[in-house]
């Protein structure tokens, strides 16, 4: 697209719109209260007769003939203005021609204003909406334009740009990419390199769209971003919907909160199933929402003779819905397109079977490659090779298959735990509900050794994590970074399945981190079974030899189901009969194979298997339990545990939930975060062996207390023959500054930045360079706009070759979670003048991005925008006092002297969204019962509620909310000058779980020489679990410790000390009550969907 007669384009930039007087909707002079009523009233008339508007009058409808109050003018303007021209800004009725323009999609008129907002009425409705094209209006500068892309015609506008061309009267619309990434275009007079977006700080530039006056928007309706967004909810359904309906709905009641602790299992469920529910009617919505049009597949056959397309999903840039290998979409030939009709031609002369040509083809499959940085194509392999168009590549459509599978589970799951007795012990029962119990030490014989065969040997603060949760029936365990949490966890898995009968449970919220965890527990000799979705059976992983549908197709036990294998897969198919016996015979091998198991693993979802509906578990570890919705660790909890292990970190990405509401009622804390409040310690592993210890001060002394110690030294972090320029030699780590400007991506609701993307190119190529090899190097970018542009722009202008820069892992911060690379690029983004740092003010996801590199780190950021956040200005000063903060080419990187930002907020006002509120370690070191008191006001007490906004880190544009950190009230002073080094929070590892001595609560001795069971103090609840059961008669006394369960939970201390392990069922004593076998979770649909 060309603009002619457009003066002084060559001379224009982005710094050079003149943006000053749009962000007041008021004149100074009102704001400043120096000019008296009757002198405003003469500036409006002015400013009316500048736009051509007669001079309002005053007193005209007023029954009693006097003049209104200035208050009500305004109010009649405002309700006035827009009323009945077409063109009027559907927010706030501003309707110059000049100032707006029609949405394409939906036929609204919207103002380039930001009102009381930080975008422009126009961006925002965009960006809420997911539309892309828009129309200028034919009274305006420019006539009724659409702004589309010269070269290619692509009308997004969020990735059109403008460049001079040929004369100073001309520019150019370009798209970002790929025309304005490409030198070989048709024109050769256009300079690339002077491309820049048309959308500035969330606003049009003004030469395309002008910015409405003052008076226009003093005279504008006044809008909130909150009232915005209820709107745009509403004509999702009701296109024809007023802002006065979005302000009658705005009343519509917040769903209950969770709480600390709860009365009873009923409750609990309550609370947490409408949670659920919302959560998952979202869920469902969206992804049925996310239909994607015209979409080009590229066919192929797999080894397996399945067919496979591969096609592109742009929606998914949006992060809205999240896409997983093993999910299910829906591929479709509709032919709509012009090249969709060419398709539909080829279509409908084959004839193809399966399918009527009027009704065209669909077919369903999984898939079995998601984007990556190697492309941005999506893999899915077909379940049925009949009747595929494959001769056809355009006119085809794409949806989600949603399952409800995993929300089913975890809604079953607190219904048996509600009804079901012997769904967990009377303990752990109390425990998850928050009541306050008496420690219980269980009395089992300890191993000599505590490290596992084949693994490596523990340290002291991983023996003493292993040593308690042994003698504990729950326990919390937190890994920070590189800590060695997967080798602790499977070191504990060998002994507890060694001491206890049965099947160990294990679990973890991802695939995965249940097949990391299952390959070391295998190391140590146990006999695993890892039971996958049978959607991800066809997948391969490095555990395909342990997964369950593996061992029964290699199982010799049954020759007559090998028969029936082989006979399967020669034929495809087998007859009715066979069939039938083929899978009976499967599911006897099942169950063989699962019975002679020491250890099964499934991710906590999956524990809702089927195949798993007829086992009990005394023994459950969950690792990543911290990424684990509450209700979604239940699933694996209430299949008869007796003793659980958590294992995670609250300092670190948090559960992923999408409903806000659903996230502001508290579904985005966990379990393992809910335990830590009400008072559980968990125990902290202490010495990390991943980074470089200059990498691991600052997470140490921020998240940490500055109790992480090294266990690998400087010289075994830096590598001699690597040849890249650190600032400081022996500190391999710097914050590059970078001061080019975010631009919002093709999608609409995420962002990029050119400048840092260019950067990142060359800072991968200096490590190629320098001997690094690609699988090495992690790009890590919170935005899925700037992993996308990264990726792409390296393979586009990679000084090396191609090959090398798609082996270089580039993901967000989320992605990286749980795992290391040698070299990690951290790519900020955020870099603007209103708009905030959006993610990056989480601390746990700074946390993570910090702490994923080995030898050497490199930050790109504006450093201006990113100090304005006192987090980021810690650790902008601790770069800084290292000699680490710099700027310039890297062949020549010197100090960098620009002036931080002064933050609005104290660290501690920042953080305060995050943080939890909790009893100080010396009070809990003082009791000597063991009790620990009450937490102070937490998040979700109404007090707390009064006086704390928990959404106020969420922006506008998170993808996701995330659960809230836990960080103690007090933060580090780092060292610097004569400052004293001062941490607080959490008491170090030494503050294992077990109790001191005078704790024990076999039986006390009381005055008399006599023996009693332990009571609960005033005010405690009894634990027997009778009180869930109406009816229930019993002549045992409710209260003390284990008393009344009788054999409904085989309880873990009884009146007579000496019972108190058999009881339990740990070998080497009594094996307990046969309950076992019983089914405690009626059996859910099949299929697994991950959560």
């Amino acid at each position: 697209m060309e603009f002619s007669n457009f003066e002084g384009a060559s001379q224009y930039g982005p710094q050079d719109d003149d943006l000053g007087s749009v962000y007041s909707a008021i004149p100074n002079s009102v704001i400043n209260g120096n000019q008296a009523p009757s002198t405003i009233n003469g500036d409006l008339t002015s400013h009316f007769n500048d736009l051509g508007i007669s001079t309002p009058t005053f007193g005209h409808g007023n029954q009693g003939g006097g003049r209104y109050g200035e208050d009500e003018f305004e109010d009649r303007e405002r309700e006035m203005l827009g009323a009945g021209v077409e063109h009027a800004c559907s927010y706030c009725g501003i309707h110059n021609p000049q100032c707006v323009v029609k949405c394409l999609h939906c036929n609204k008129w919207f103002c380039n204003s930001r009102g009381n907002t930080s975008a422009s009425h126009i961006v925002n409705h965009l960006v809420k909406a997911k539309h892309k094209e828009v129309v200028l209006h034919k009274e305006s500068a420019l006539g009724d334009t659409v702004p589309e892309c010269y070269n290619c015609g692509s009308k997004n506008v969020f990735m059109l740009g403008f460049i001079p061309a040929k004369s100073d009267t001309v520019v150019v619309l370009l798209c970002r990419q790929p025309c304005a990434a490409l030198t070989n275009s048709r024109d050769i007079n256009w300079d690339t390199s002077q491309w820049s977006a048309i959308i500035d700080d969330r606003q049009f530039l003004s030469w395309l769209v002008k910015i409405p006056s003052e008076a226009e928007q003093l005279r504008a309706r006044q809008i909130s971003l909150a009232q915005i967004s209820k709107l745009e909810e509403l004509w999702r359904d009701n296109p024809e919907a007023k802002l006065e309906d979005a302000e009658a709905q705005s009343g519509e009641e917040e769903m209950q909160p969770i709480l600390l602790k709860y009365e009873d299992a009923y409750q609990y469920q309550n609370i947490f199933g409408p949670l659920v529910k919302i959560e998952a009617d979202y869920d469902k919505r969206m992804k049925e929402s996310q239909t994607e049009n015209d979409i080009n597949v590229r066919w192929d056959m797999g080894l397996n003779q399945k067919r496979l397309a591969w096609f592109s999903m742009p929606k998914l840039e949006s992060g809205e819905v999240r896409l997983a290998v093993g999910d299910e979409l829906r591929l479709k030939f509709v032919g709509t397109t012009s090249g969709g009709i060419k398709g539909m031609q080829a279509f409908n002369s084959k004839s193809w079977g399966g399918s009527s040509t009027s009704e065209g083809w669909e077919g369903i499959g999984s898939v079995i490659k998601i984007p990556n940085n190697v492309s941005d194509e999506i893999c899915l392999e077909l379940r049925r090779n009949d009747g595929v168009p494959s001769d056809c590549t355009h006119g085809f459509s794409v949806d989600f298959v949603w399952k409800a599978t995993s929300f089913d589970r975890m809604q079953a799951a607190m219904k048996t735990f509600a009804i079901d007795e012997k769904s967990v012990s009377g303990y752990i029962y109390h425990k998850l509900l928050g009541h306050e119990l008496e420690p219980q030490v269980l009395r089992t014989q300890m191993p000599k050794r505590f490290s596992a065969p084949n693994l490596p040997e523990l340290n002291h603060s991983q023996m003493a994590a292993v040593k308690a949760v042994l003698q504990k029936p729950l326990s919390l365990i937190q890994g920070p970074p590189g800590t060695g949490k997967t080798v602790t966890s499977a070191s504990i898995v060998y002994h507890l399945a060694k001491m206890n009968p049965g099947q160990v449970l294990v679990c973890a919220p991802s695939n995965v981190a249940v097949d990391h965890l299952c390959q070391k527990i295998h190391q140590s000799g146990l006999k695993v079974v890892r039971v996958a979705a049978k959607s991800r059976e066809a997948l391969g992983s490095d555990v395909a030899f342990l997964s369950l549908h593996s061992q029964v197709a290699n199982a010799d036990t049954h020759p007559e189901l090998q028969k029936l294998i082989q006979l399967r897969n020669d034929q495809g198919e087998l007859s009715q009969s066979d069939e039938r016996k083929y899978k009976s015979l499967v599911r006897a091998c099942e169950k063989d194979i699962l019975n002679a198991a020491d250890v099964i693993c499934t991710t906590c979802v999956g524990a809702g298997d089927p195949r798993l509906a007829k086992f009990k578990f005394r023994t459950v570890l969950i690792d990543e339990a911290t990424q684990s919705a509450e209700p979604e660790c239940m699933i694996p909890l209430v299949m008869g545990c007796k003793q659980v292990v958590l294992v995670g970190d609250h300092q670190q990405l948090g559960p992923v939930i999408m409903n806000k509401k659903a996230a502001r009622a508290g579904l985005s804390q966990s379990l393992f975060e809910r335990l830590v409040i009400l008072g559980n310690r968990p125990i902290r592993l202490q010495v990390q062996y991943r980074m470089h210890p200059c990498l691991s001060e600052f997470p140490s002394n921020m998240f940490y207390e500055g109790t992480l110690q090294n266990g690998v030294t400087a010289p075994e972090r830096l590598r001699k023959n690597v040849d890249f320029p650190w600032p400081v030699s022996d500190t391999p780590m710097f914050f590059h500054q970078n001061l080019g400007t975010e631009e919002i991506s093709s999608s609409g609701t995420s962002f990029l930045n050119r400048t840092e993307a260019s950067n990142v190119e060359k800072m991968v190529t200096k490590f190629f360079k320098s001997g690094v090899l690609p699988a090495q190097i992690g790009v890590i970018t919170p935005y899925e706009g700037q992993r996308s542009y990264i990726a792409s722009y390296m393979q586009l202008h990679g000084a090396l070759k191609k090959d090398l820069y798609k082996e270089v892992e580039v993901a967000s911060v989320d992605a990286f979670q749980g795992r290391e690379k040698d070299y990690i690029i951290l790519s900020c983004v955020r870099s603007n003048e209103h708009q905030g740092i959006g993610f990056l003010n989480d601390p746990r996801r700074l946390n993570v991005a910090l702490t994923r590199a080995k030898y050497g780190t490199v930050i790109l950021g504006n450093p201006k925008v990113l100090s304005k956040h006192p987090l980021w200005l810690y650790l902008l000063t601790h770069y800084k006092e290292k000699s680490c903060f710099v700027e310039g080419p890297l062949s020549n990187l010197q100090p960098s002297m620009i002036q931080f930002s002064r933050p609005k907020k104290s660290l501690a006002a920042a953080m305060d969204p995050f943080k939890r509120r909790e009893s100080p370690a010396h009070e809990y070191m003082d009791k000597t019962v063991g009790r620990v008191p009450g937490p102070a006001a937490g998040r979700f007490d109404p007090s707390y509620y009064r006086t704390h906004n928990t959404m106020s880190f969420v922006p506008s544009d998170a993808q996701s909310v995330i659960s809230q950190a836990i960080t103690n009230s007090a933060f580090p002073l780092f060292p610097g000058g004569n400052k004293p080094k001062t941490y607080t929070g959490y008491a170090s590892s030494v503050i294992s779980q077990q109790p001191t001595d005078s704790g024990l609560i076999s039986s006390n001795h009381n005055g008399h020489g006599n023996t009693q069971s332990t009571n609960v103090g005033s005010g405690g609840i009894g634990y027997s679990q009778f009180d869930r059961l109406g009816g229930v008669e019993t002549n045992q006394p409710s209260l003390g410790v284990g008393m009344g369960m009788g054999k409904r939970r085989g309880s873990l201390i009884s009146e007579a000390a000496s019972a108190s392990l058999y009881a339990y069922g740990y070998k080497g004593g009594l094996n307990g009550d046969h309950e076992d076998d019983v089914s405690s979770v009626a059996p859910s649909q099949a299929g697994i969907t991950e959560f």
